[in-house]
């Protein structure tokens, strides 16, 4: 008698993790959705193209929680840090999180030091579209990088809330690209 019932709970249990959506990121390969979004540069609003950012060459896409927050801002700064070595690669970088413009706007000064642009995905229809969403926190994005080759392909990708070695992890992914599509 026992044995029936353990054997429904497996099925029960199988059925409910296969409806079930996947929280992960896009796999190395996968196509990315293409996407346009308010951003802030130095304080300045724009509209990103993340089209013609992969026309010049690879970009790297970090996701982050909430702007002004200490870990967030110790990865931005990390990224500022490091815009010449991705610049050098041929690579822009870009991050993206929930936070509206105004907020993003401050913060592209303070935090991203004037050095690389952050996009205001209030919507979170970006977050969606790259499995960046937090689980835990469904309001805010996950801390995921990718690296995107100009083909428009995940080339790497990298997901940790801690935000030490997310800089470190994008470069070495940059470097490790094939020559023609760091240098487009």
């Amino acid at each position: 008698m026992a044995r029936p019932i353990l054997s429904r709970i497996a099925a029960v249990l199988v059925a409910a993790g296969m409806a079930l959506p996947a929280w992960a990121a896009l796999d190395i390969g996968d196509p990315v959705p293409k996407f346009t979004a308010n951003a802030a540069l130095a304080g300045k609003t724009f509209r990103y193209s993340l089209a013609d950012a992969l026309a010049k060459g690879p970009v790297v896409l970090y996701f982050f929680p909430a702007a002004d927050s200490s870990d967030c801002s110790i990865e931005a700064h990390a990224f500022a840090e490091a815009v010449d070595q991705f610049a050098a690669l041929g690579a822009t970088v870009i991050g993206v999180s929930a936070d509206d413009i105004d907020t993003l706007s401050k913060f592209s000064v303070k935090s991203c030091q004037n050095r690389f642009p952050v996009a205001s995905d209030e919507s979170k229809s970006v977050i969606n579209g790259f499995d960046a969403l937090m689980q835990t926190r469904p309001d805010f994005a996950n801390r995921l990088s990718y690296v995107i080759s100009p083909d428009g392909k995940v080339a790497y990708y990298y997901q940790n809330l801690n935000p030490d070695k997310h800089v470190e992890r994008m470069l070495n992914a940059v470097r490790a690209l094939p020559k023609a599509a760091a240098s487009r």
